[in-house]
């Protein structure tokens, strides 16, 4: 069985020959332990043979320095694989809620990836993403928002981001979802070739299943979020054997 290693700020599973590379960047406070919050579907990855790279990383104010963070890191990893399988690897990105926004932020633009695959795509502000920062900040006489702003961040995204490939998971029942608005940034570039998937679940589905089977056990599972999870693993197998 493959096994979970610790290099920098990022957790690998490493299969003897993996067929691809998958590049994760979770959510929020989700992506702290990702090897545990997100961990039926990574393992679900890696049961197909496909290399996982997951950023560990508590969410500051500096969105875009955390995302020249998290590319560096991951570029260095994919380096060390690569010398150990003696094989060069063309990474897909994959992003939860904030962890798509820090991927469309990379430095790189997206261009040094397979694709890009967002689920839940959450790009609000401050003031909403923490409640506490909203009500206190006007109190303490500060104003306080995340770098870049949200209507900055799709700006940069399309100016900046040269990805084409990009596959955009929503759920139903997901209230934080901006996905349709990130749609509509992506369409506006030259050659776009983004599309968008609708599955049942919420904005916790990408995580929740790992979260229950660790801490409950197998009764709490909910088949709604597995048929979505087993879903995106397809999706996610197809893209890295394209």
């Amino acid at each position: 069985m493959t096994r979970w290693r610790q290099i920098g700020e990022t957790w690998c599973k490493w299969p003897p020959q993996p067929v691809g590379l998958i590049e994760i960047i979770g959510g929020s406070y989700l992506a702290t332990n990702p090897q545990i919050s997100y961990r039926r579907l990574l393992d679900n990855l890696a049961d197909r043979n496909l290399a996982i790279h997951a950023w560990s990383y508590i969410p500051g104010l500096d969105h875009q320095a955390q995302a020249n963070h998290a590319w560096r890191n991951l570029r260095s990893c994919k380096k060390d694989l690569e010398c150990r399988i003696s094989k060069s690897l063309n990474p897909i990105r994959l992003g939860h809620s904030l962890g798509c926004k820090l991927h469309l932020l990379a430095p790189d633009g997206g261009r040094n990836s397979k694709a890009l695959i967002t689920m839940g795509f959450n790009n609000y502000g401050a003031a909403r993403s923490i409640p506490m920062l909203g009500r206190l900040a006007p109190k303490l006489g500060f104003s306080s928002e995340f770098s870049p702003s949200p209507k900055e961040t799709l700006r940069l995204i399309h100016q900046r981001y040269l990805q084409p490939k990009n596959l955009l998971i929503s759920f139903g029942d997901d209230l934080l979802d901006q996905t349709p608005i990130l749609l509509n940034c992506l369409q506006k570039r030259q050659d776009d070739a983004s599309k968008h998937l609708h599955l049942k679940g919420d904005h916790l589905t990408p995580a929740s299943a790992g979260f229950r089977q660790e801490f409950l056990g197998e009764w709490a599972d909910d088949k709604i979020k597995r048929e979505s999870l087993n879903n995106v693993v397809n999706k996610i197998s197809i893209l890295a054997s394209e």
